[in-house]
């Protein structure tokens, strides 16, 4: 027995004020449905620039109550197409508490959940602790009418406890919508290494949970306001992942693409019956794992 359905990948450059930028991400999200797409997901912080590259008080005006406009705008884009839509807003929950909040719409565009970014990095370029509170609602899977999906956003990709919670609570596919990509100096040695151990820490959790994975990726240049940095050049790369790793489906680390993923939820049955990892768990021995180190 088998439960496909088509995946709408949308990997995007942002390189325009926001109205025309919503209304390209509008139009490719239509390309994506009129291809047959039953759920479409777009890349982390979509509507804007990647903002976080620099400390800038002034960019906190970016952020929207959920519900809010942009809320309003996917959600009649979701219903129009009859499609699942899975986006990535910056949420203002009130004056001084911001988030990096994926909100998933279903078919007839009401809002069926939201999930808030849990892990915050600060690091060179990224500099999400300044504009980000910590998510505070959990691991929660977002139930729509193609399944039940584990959203995360984009650094918590790299924590397998994440995926492991999501998977534990009968998530069918696990969503990272994502913004990562090179500083002007890596090399391109050092470029390889971060985008191979980027994919290859989510193939991980696909492997683990025997479930699939959909990481999608902003793409192209975005310069440094402060001029500080060179900037962040995006690498795209946007993937599917089957239940054992394998690469389903893979984009360019340049273009802009919108493509159609076929995937079959019922997969995740047959490797869980060849690869009993939920079985053989040694809850008994894991106590320790909410600790923040050990030595």
């Amino acid at each position: 027995m088998s439960r496909k359905i088509n995946i709408g990948i949308v990997q995007q450059s942002v390189n325009m004020p926001l109205a025309e930028n919503m209304d390209k991400l509008r139009r490719n999200i239509e390309e994506c449905a009129k291809k047959g797409a039953e759920l479409v997901v777009l890349q982390e912080l979509h509507n804007t620039l990647y903002f976080c590259q620099t400390e800038d008080t002034e960019k906190f005006g970016l952020a929207e109550s959920i519900p809010g406009p942009s809320t309003d705008f996917y959600s009649a884009v979701a219903k129009k197409n009859g499609i699942v839509l899975v986006t990535s807003l910056f949420e203002r929950r009130a004056a001084g508490v911001y988030h990096n909040t994926a909100v998933v719409f279903d078919k007839d565009g009401s809002i069926a959940g939201k999930y808030r970014k849990m892990h915050i990095p600060d690091d060179p370029a990224y500099y999400e602790k300044f504009y980000f509170t910590p998510g505070d609602i959990g691991f929660e899977p977002i139930d729509t009418s193609v399944g039940r999906l584990g959203v995360m956003v984009c650094w918590d990709q790299w924590y397998p406890e994440g995926a492991r919670l999501m998977a534990m609570k009968g998530a069918e596919i696990l969503i990272y919508p994502t913004a990562i990509g090179w500083e002007s100096t890596d090399t391109a040695e050092e470029k390889e290494r971060q985008r191979n151990a980027w994919e290859t820490v989510q193939k991980g959790h696909a492997v683990a949970n025997g479930i699939y994975v959909v990481a999608v990726n902003r793409v192209g240049y975005e310069a440094d306001p402060s001029g500080v940095t060179g900037g962040i050049t995006f690498w795209g790369n946007s993937f599917v992942a089957g239940p054992q790793g394998e690469i389903v489906y893979r984009a360019s680390n340049e273009k802009e693409e919108n493509a159609i993923v076929n995937i079959d939820i019922e997969r995740s049955e047959d490797v869980r019956r060849i690869w009993p990892f939920f079985r053989d768990r040694r809850i008994d021995e894991y106590g320790n794992i909410d600790k923040r180190f050990l030595v």
